[in-house]
């Protein structure tokens, strides 16, 4: 099969497509034909060789976490799944024309490969970053770099919750943060101040990691009330990074359930071939993202 993978931290350039063994489901794992496979942050940090504990990385090292694709092989003692199956999950090596997962669920009606490959990882941090937040149902969370896959999440989500959000980003996305519920303003210049014009924060959130964990801690008053999960200077603001992943079947069930009943959508805003790894990983990098970036096999 085709796999792309990289031999040393560096660049987008170290990324290489190469000729690989298929790998094999184990007990507890299904095996997919990959459709389609998500491009997210935490991808290019593992590639640059970023300290991430959750995500230890042995070099050569293939590439991905998220997929979507038919089940091709069903581990020992996996059982409600059969080969043929459209699925979307979380594993290993993604980028690739077969790959492990070890969470998955049946993909909704309706959803393409391409839609469901943008899923598994997003929605498990953003439920997980607003759970840890603590906001509640009447509150107000800021989000800053809210127009990408996780903030597109967590906006959503915390509609859902009855939970107000003020969301940050670029000129060209107010609209986009608008119509998942947000209020929007943009960051740069005066953003503070333009944020404390709309209201109380009561918790926020660092989605970009763009050097405004200070600023957030000022306007919620309270490090405790500010989680990053993109800047790895929070210690130095007493600000949580949160880098572990929670249950991932758990946070697939709700996804389905959310997507299923309208309530969660997360546009693709560009799809790349495998061959295009190197490109889909610089423009990740360079942010301004609309939704979600996917690998199309």
């Amino acid at each position: 099969m085709k796999k792309v993978i990289f031999t040393e931290f560096g660049g987008p350039e170290v990324l290489r497509l190469v000729d690989a063994e298929n790998p094999h489901a184990g007990p507890g794992e299904v095996r997919i034909a990959v459709r389609a496979a998500g491009v997210n942050p935490v991808d290019w940090r593992i590639r640059e060789g970023q300290v991430l504990g959750a995500h230890p990385t042995v070099l050569p090292s293939g590439v991905g976490l998220d997929a979507a694709g038919t089940v091709d092989e069903i581990g020992e003692g996996v059982t409600g799944i059969e080969v043929g199956d459209p699925v979307f999950g979380e594993g290993s090596s993604t980028y690739a024309e077969f790959a492990v997962l070890s969470a998955w669920a049946k993909m909704p009606e309706d959803l393409t490969f391409e839609e469901a490959a943008g899923y598994p990882s997003v929605v498990e941090t953003a439920l997980r970053v607003v759970r840890e937040v603590g906001v509640r149902p009447g509150q107000t969370l800021l989000v800053s770099g809210a127009s990408g896959g996780v903030g597109s999440a967590v906006l959503q989500i915390a509609r859902e919750r009855g939970i107000a959000v003020i969301g940050t980003a670029g000129a060209a996305n107010q609209d986009y943060l608008r119509g998942l519920g947000a209020v929007a303003t943009t960051y740069g210049d005066g953003w503070v101040e333009r944020v404390r014009r709309l209201g109380q924060v009561d918790a926020a959130l660092d989605l970009a990691g763009s050097g405004v964990l200070g600023e957030l801690v000022e306007l919620t008053g309270d490090p405790q009330k500010v989680i990053t999960i993109a800047d790895l200077g929070a210690p130095g603001f007493g600000v949580r990074f949160s880098g572990v992943a929670g249950s991932v079947p758990d946070a697939l069930a709700e996804a389905v359930d959310l997507i299923s009943r309208g309530k969660l959508h997360i546009p693709v805003e560009k799809s790349y071939p495998l061959t295009d790894a190197a490109a889909a990983h610089a423009d990740s990098h360079a942010g301004h993202t609309r939704g979600r970036r996917v690998i199309v096999v």
